[in-house]
């Protein structure tokens, strides 16, 4: 990775917030599997949710690596209710028999009801820990060279990625089809690492205006580029779920500094915390 990031000033926050990546679920290893169904209703187009544009075959396009079969991972998730109605990357937990959201730096509450998208890498938890925040949704997406500030958790350590909109694209998962995408160039990591943005996924991406317009999906550290769901794919999916998002209300943020400490009270809130998969059998 490029070494000119800046970050360090946010360096003894971020460590502060410091999450183990290894917990123990509450409930028990012997708990059923967790409940993961897809919406039998369309996902676009209606009641005045913003519409998903179809892959173009002149958008850039990003292939995304075969994970192989589903294995104990850690990825994030965030708050969109008070009420524990959180949103994730698909891939984060799919092939789950159990799945947590972090309560404590070893202890982790067991969730049941996943709802999973059949067109994006975006997944709801329909029963998590209730919130003190709700973060609210984009409508739009962002003009190219907006900045975009990626939060969560990779290698299990609090970190928010700057970055700057490139554009629309389409990621291509092994064995499926075109996805709409957002692509981002990275400018800093704060703090500063060179490890992989693995566990970044299903994080919000936050626009200017403090809106999530986009879940982290996909990293290229060769290219330094992250790639994050549509903004439509989330307000679509909450629709179909027919669940109900309550955000709070939208708080700009001015830059890196701004960008840090807006994470720093998400998680202190518990709107943004770790999700782990465990695998059984």
């Amino acid at each position: 990775m490029a070494s000119g990031r800046r970050g360090g000033c946010a360096f003894p926050i971020l460590l502060a917030l410091f999450i183990g990546a290894v917990l123990t679920f509450d409930g028990g290893r012997d708990a059923p599997d967790v409940e993961v169904r897809r919406p039998a209703i369309p996902e676009a187009g209606a009641n005045g949710e913003i519409p998903v544009v179809p892959p173009s075959e002149m958008a850039p396009q990003y292939g995304i690596e075969d994970p192989g079969p589903p294995r104990d991972s850690q990825g994030t998730a965030f708050a969109i209710a008070r009420n524990g109605l959180w949103l994730t990357a698909e891939h984060v937990v799919n092939g789950c028999n159990l799945i947590g959201l972090a309560t404590a730096p070893d202890r982790a509450e067991r969730v049941d009801r996943v709802v999973a998208s059949a067109v994006s890498d975006a997944a709801i938890i329909a029963d998590g820990l209730p919130s003190g925040v709700a973060l609210p949704l984009a409508r739009e997406i962002p003009r190219r060279g907006d900045d975009g500030y990626h939060m969560g958790f990779p290698a299990g350590r609090p970190a928010v990625i700057h970055s700057r909109f490139i554009g629309e694209a389409n990621a291509v998962r092994a064995g499926g089809t075109a996805q709409p995408i957002l692509a981002w160039a990275e400018v800093d990591r704060m703090p500063e690492f060179d490890h992989t943005l693995g566990g970044i996924s299903g994080g919000p991406t936050l626009d200017r205006f403090g809106r999530v317009v986009g879940i982290n999906s996909a990293s290229s550290d060769r290219r330094g580029r992250v790639l994050t769901t549509h903004p439509a794919q989330a307000i679509n999916l909450v629709r179909a779920s027919r669940a109900a998002a309550e955000p709070d209300p939208v708080t700009p943020i001015t830059d890196n500094g701004a960008a840090v400490s807006r994470f720093v009270s998400l998680v202190r809130a518990g709107a943004i915390r770790q999700v782990f998969c465990e695998v059984t059998g």
